[in-house]
């Protein structure tokens, strides 16, 4: 049977009175059944300290007021407790205003009880009268109480009084000692009934670190074992047998708990629910999914203790159980009752009924002034034997184990860890003398014994009675102890202080009473713990999140983020965007990204295709594309790269999603409409059938030509109803996002003869991210947004963007009883988060020196708190970290509503706008409750003045109600933020021309919207600009010509300098960047055409520029003009514009809209200017940039030749120069698939933590 519990089910079995646990427990109880460690007076004794009482003295007083002082209660047997009280003592100043709580059942091996796993001090009395009482999170079953005063008055002395309250306990014990079990077998039963929960629940306490607590049979092979492994509770469900490799079929293992071989009571229940089973260790609770092979079966019988029980021997059971179980619970039937009835139970080996606790007391270092001083052995001893530390446990890699000095002066032995080894140094007046290493990982929390023996000249070190770890040396000198050993520490120390338990001590082969000790009759001690052992397991449960590896020292834990996808003390936050939107404003431009829809929430990152061109879009790509079937039915299961969840919260994320979906048919119908039972259809998230397909709404069991009313058919609704024998198709897109991605599809309409169909569906595509602008604007300081409580107990980030002229304001607040989360602008140069989590008010505050945050621009903050450190970030600026404290509260409890741009505190309020808010990894819809909310507004106008640098080559921003755009009308470029050069390859016999129509009309320049600035322009000029770049293969060449109506032309020509190719063996391509400013004489009339011709660069080559008349009408050319024009050419021309008009990208992104004539072979190309990078380029080029503006004058002849000398003699010089500062591009264009029309080839902007582009050969693609 397959088992767990989510409760405690027997935490309290037995107790007496449940309902009202909270009687006292002290005040009946004998001055006998009251010790401390001293008193000040037969009056001031223990047995005078009961709350309310006056007699003796009035209460408990020790001789010295100091930290080694306790006060201890016998309550007689193990009892409930549930709430502890104090008082000080009775007319007098004397009180204690903080303590540790300690129980027992024993009277030795103490237990401190703490609250939040992390806080050991209660917060005690403020004057002698009044009574503090302390609800106790947990209750706690022990016999002993005792109490340590941690701080007192200090006016006065440590004085005290003491009441508990709770209620008896029944406990029913068992004790093993590693032979023995009891098997419980059940009657029987022809007919088998299956219950809908079964539950095993026990306690158990033991020092052995491991041992078989529960084992189970049943049928078909099925087992259960519970087994101890290194102070770990190991749950095994088992189908079959082992295999000789020694893995086991269906065979699924669940860890829980640590350091459980405390000799304490650990409690274990075991709870099967239907398909899953709740395992609970103490507090911690682990729910499993349990697997098909491994479902619900009977069982046939139980063993507690060991296996041997059932005849067999499992591999995984390395021994029996050694120790005490109690309450063994089978559904509420005690086992133990059972067995010392005889009745159902046998018994095998030794086991007993009551419960024998060996005698061990540990000693707790813990501080960095801990040391034990013991006196050295006798000398008659002192040439037979050495010191050794029996055990000890930690979770330090180093730290001082032993020290003594040697006699005769030889020098001092130290005995430590070092790097998780043991290490044994003798060293004299700052000389090794001797060194010996042995052990390996002994900073796993685990008990380790090492004995150091010294015996006729050989030192011998054992670590854990292995001989692997022992170590041998033989010293020229003798070994033999001083007067005094110290074991963890001393004063002048070296290394690393211990930090961790021992016990059994021995010296020269004698047991340490660490009792004697504690008392002051042997040795010497410094903030020691003795009679406990203080080691805290800070990795179980562990605070690491997202898969992070927690790893612990005595004082605090690390959790390791390698791998995760995640950042931060403990793994919390993302290193991912959670949107292709959020990687397009960052400037990423179009590839493979990471995207965490939900943050630090528990959706794992997802790999996808991020498409930036125009509205950046993600699509996911089905396996196996496409189907042909023409036999039998078919079923067909599409897979996803991404699992359910990720899908479903990157569909809900997007503004839109669609699917495309083909069927091609002949005598195979699709939906059979109008009016038959659909052969066909299809399963999305919902798990609901579908029978509409592409291009069609859901319901309407119609294809995309049915509700466009052209299907071939007027009287079916999908081409494929008609049911022809010539092949139909019928396809669209699927676009309701609630019925997304298409998990299977039926096909149904196969059987009959010539039926044969075919199927695909394409990736997933979605675009936009709802949340990424999702905004409200605050106009009042005492409107607010409320949302539930906001619940981030161990881990809290907090993430917005906001702009504002307000000088101060809070972003938002949320409050609980003492516990408060706050973010607000103290100042505009200043943003403090604040919280309180029970240790007081702790804040952490960024300043952008001097830099306003009100200038009414985008800002964003991050906030994160969790049990390690806080953190804030404020846009690029250094953030703020501080620690949380080491050993105070942990959970954030809130139980107010969420305050969104306004306080409950009655502070001010803010005035603003506040977008994106998300609460870890939840975004909260501020629009839809602003529509609502009075003082509040929906969205946020006035992007432009944040994200308005991103639009470039002279692109205007457009706001949007969500947003904002970039209009690439005016500019040369394209792409979402027109930072994507516009290019083309040009051949011989290829040519661009673009005409002016005059008069043209005005109203269709404005009719093409966002393209119609780069196609149609005003007439009227006042001057020309011209800009392109080129890079060509051949020389001379004409590289523009331009001509009017008046017979006035411009042409830049590519010479050779005025003179003959001399350097032939150079053939390195070159690159020239000129900027021309020309003036022509003209009558205010426009230009007639524009050609465009390319030719080849070298490095002996010049930019010459001719203004003439001539006769454009007349087809005449000057003849310079025309021998070039005769020559053809081969290049590439880029970023074309004459003024606001854009030729070159109209003819390639807008031929039919556009008044361009192309002759010859056109195709946009990135001219190689964004090719991958050559690690050993061949060549240095760089595009040439030609820009010329044309103006008014009437000294175009003088100006010309002015500009032509200055060109001539400046270039000659630009060449060398320019040369050295050359950028590589690829020669040849890109051989992969051609790129979108506004794809971007390079990216505008480049940051240290872009992620790269993947390989093409990726087979999935997602948002």
């Amino acid at each position: 049977m397959l088992l767990q519990l989510a409760v405690l089910l027997c935490c309290s079995y037995g107790a007496i009175g449940k309902d009202s646990c909270d009687g006292p427990l002290v005040s009946s109880l004998p001055q006998s059944s009251f010790r401390s460690s001293s008193q000040l007076s037969n009056s001031h004794g223990p047995g005078f300290a009961k709350v309310n009482r006056r007699d003796g003295a009035g209460g408990w007083a020790p001789v010295e007021s100091n930290k080694y002082q306790w006060l201890e209660v016998d309550l007689g047997e193990r009892t409930e407790i549930t709430a502890v009280a104090t008082q000080g003592r009775y007319g007098s100043s004397d009180w204690v205003s903080s303590f540790l709580l300690m129980f027992s059942d024993t009277g030795r091996n103490w237990k401190q009880y703490r609250q939040e796993d992390s806080i050991g001090a209660f917060t005690g009395n403020s004057n002698a009268d009044s009574v503090v009482q302390f609800k106790l999170q947990q209750p706690v079953f022990a016999r002993f109480l005792r109490l340590l005063p941690l701080d007192w008055n200090p006016n006065g002395r440590i004085g005290l009084r003491l009441e508990a309250y709770g209620c008896p306990y029944k406990s029913d014990v068992a004790s093993f000692e590693g032979s023995g079990c009891l098997l419980y077998r059940f009657s029987p039963n022809p007919t088998p009934i299956r219950t809908a929960k079964d539950s095993i629940s026990l306690k158990f306490k033991t020092l052995q670190n491991s041992g078989t607590l529960i084992h189970t049979e049943g049928q078909q092979d099925r087992s259960l074992t519970l087994e101890l492994h290194k102070g770990t509770l190991l749950l095994h469900l088992r189908k079959g047998t082992v295999l000789i490799t020694g893995s086991i079929l269906g065979h699924t293992v669940v860890s829980l708990g640590s350091l459980l071989d405390d000799l304490h009571w650990h409690h274990v229940a075991i709870e099967r629910v239907s398909g899953h089973v709740n395992f609970t260790v103490d507090k911690s609770t682990q729910q499993i999914q349990v697997p098909a092979e491994l479902s619900p079966f009977e069982i046939n019988e139980i063993s507690f203790g060991g296996v041997q029980c059932h005849g067999t021997q499992m591999v995984l059971s390395r021994r029996n159980f050694h120790g005490c179980l109690e309450n063994l619970l089978w559904n509420e039937v005690n086992v133990n009752d059972l067995a010392k009835q005889r009745q159902k139970v046998s018994i095998t080996g030794n086991v007993t009924f009551t419960c024998a606790e060996p005698v061990s007391v540990p000693v707790t270092f813990a501080g960095a002034q801990s040391f034990l001083q013991l006196p050295g052995a006798a000398l008659q001893q002192r040439d037979a034997g050495g010191g050794g530390v029996a055990l000890f446990r930690t979770w330090n890699r180093a730290g001082l184990l032993l020290t003594f000095d040697l006699q005769q002066q030889v020098g001092s032995l130290w005995l430590y860890l070092s790097e998780t080894r043991v290490r044994l140094q003798i060293h004299k007046a700052g000389r090794i003398l001797l060194d010996v290493v042995t052990g390996f990982g002994l900073n796993d929390g685990q008990w380790h014994s090492v004995d150091l023996t010294a015996r006729r000249g050989r030192l011998t070190i054992t670590v854990d009675k292995e001989e692997s770890s022992t170590a041998h040396a033989s010293p020229s000198f003798p070994v033999v102890s001083g007067n005094n050993l110290f074991f963890g520490g001393k004063r002048e120390n070296p290394f690393n202080v211990f930090q961790g338990c021992m016990r059994h001590i021995h010296v020269d082969n004698n047991a340490v009473d660490l009792i004697k000790v504690q008392q002051m009759l042997i040795g010497n001690y410094s903030d020691l713990q003795i009679d406990m052992c203080g080691i805290i397991d800070r990795c179980s449960p562990s605070h690491c999140e997202h898969g992070g590896r927690c790893t612990q020292s005595w004082s605090t834990f690390h959790c390791n983020c390698s791998n995760t996808g995640y950042s931060g003390a403990t793994c919390h936050s993302s290193v991912y965007e959670q949107s292709c939107e959020v990687y397009k404003h960052k400037g990423n431009t179009t590839g493979l990204y990471y995207i965490d829809v939900d943050g630090s929430g528990l959706i794992k990152p997802q790999l996808i295709y991020c498409n930036m061109t125009g509205k950046p879009h993600a699509h996911s790509q089905t396996h196996g594309p496409m189907g042909y079937i023409n036999s039998v039915k078919r079923l067909s299961y599409f897979n996803y790269s991404a699992d359910a969840e990720q899908l479903g919260a990157i569909i809900t994320q997007a503004e839109h999603c669609e699917q495309e979906v083909f069927y091609h048919c002949r005598k195979s119908r699709l939906l059979n409409t109008p009016d038959g039972s659909p052969f066909t259809w299809w399963v999305g998230r919902t798990d609901e059938p579908q029978t509409y397909w592409g291009g069609a709404v859901p319901g309407s069991q119609q294809c995309g030509c049915g509700l466009q009313g052209n299907c071939i058919d007027s009287d079916h609704y999908c081409n494929c109803d008609a049911d022809r024998k010539e092949w139909a198709a019928d396809s669209g897109l699927l676009i309701h996002k609630e019925n997304l991605p298409v998990r299977w599809v039926v096909v149904g309409d196969i059987q009959r003869p010539e039926s044969e169909a075919a199927y695909r569906v394409s990736p997933l595509r979605c675009h936009g991210d709802k949340n990424f602008w999702n905004a409200a604007f605050f106009n009042k300081e005492t409107s607010y947004l409320h949302f539930p409580t906001f619940h981030g107990e161990l881990s809290a980030d907090i993430s917005f963007l906001f702009k504002t002229t307000a000088s101060s304001g809070v972003f938002l607040e949320n409050l609980g009883i003492k516990d408060f989360i706050r973010v607000e602008l103290s100042s505009p140069m200043e943003v403090v988060f604040s919280f309180d989590v029970g240790n007081g008010p702790f804040e952490v505050r960024v300043e952008t020196g001097g830099m306003a945050l009100n200038d009414d621009r985008w800002h964003r903050v991050r906030a994160e708190r969790n049990v390690k450190e806080a953190s804030l970030c404020v846009d690029s600026f250094p953030g703020t970290t501080q620690k949380a404290p080491a050993d105070g509260h942990i959970h954030l409890q809130l139980n107010s509503q969420l305050f969104v741009g306004g306080t409950a505190s009655r502070m001010k309020g803010f005035l603003g706008c506040i977008r994106s808010l998300q609460l870890n990894g939840r975004t909260l819809d501020l629009e839809e409750r602003a529509k609502i909310t009075p003082g509040v507004s929906p969205g946020c106008p006035g992007h432009c003045s944040s994200y308005g640098h991103l639009c470039q080559n002279q692109a205007r921003c457009v706001e949007r109600y969500n947003g904002f755009s970039c209009d690439c009308g005016l500019s040369a470029y394209a792409g979402p933020f027109c930072q994507r050069e516009v290019s083309a390859y040009f051949k011989p016999g290829t040519s661009v021309q673009y005409t002016f129509k005059e008069p043209y009309e005005l109203t269709r320049n404005t009719s093409t919207q966002s393209q119609s600035s780069s196609i149609y322009s005003d007439l009227t000029l006042r001057g020309e600009n011209v800009s392109f770049s080129f890079r060509t293969t051949q020389s001379p060449a004409l590289l523009l010509y331009i001509c009017s109506y008046y017979r006035e032309y411009l042409a830049v020509l590519l010479n050779r300098n005025g003179k003959k190719q001399r350097d032939k063996e150079n053939t390195k391509k070159k690159s020239f960047l000129a900027f021309l400013n020309i003036s022509m004489i003209r009558s205010n009339t426009p230009l007639f055409s524009i050609y465009f011709y390319i030719y080849r660069v070298n490095p002996n080559l010049c930019v010459i520029l001719h203004t003439q008349k001539l006769q454009c009408k007349s087809g005449e050319l000057d003849p310079e003009i025309a021998r070039l024009n005769s020559l053809g050419f081969s290049g590439c021309l880029s970023v074309v514009q004459f003024n606001s008009i854009t030729p070159l990208k109209a003819a390639l992104l807008y031929p039919n809209t556009s008044p361009v004539i192309v002759t010859g072979p056109l195709a946009e190309s990135t001219c190689g200017s964004s090719s991958p990078a050559n690690t050993y380029p061949a060549e240095t080029t760089h595009p040439l940039s030609v820009n010329a503006i044309k103006s008014d004058s009437a000294l175009i002849g003088g100006v010309i030749a002015v500009v032509i000398f200055v060109i001539l003699s400046a270039l000659a010089v630009m060449v060398r120069f320019l040369y050295r500062r050359k950028v590589t591009f690829h020669s040849q264009e890109p051989k992969s698939i051609k790129p979108e029309a506004d794809s971007p080839e390079y990216p505008f902007h480049s940051e240290p933590t872009s992620q790269n582009v993947l390989s093409e050969n990726q087979k999935e693609y997602f948002i």
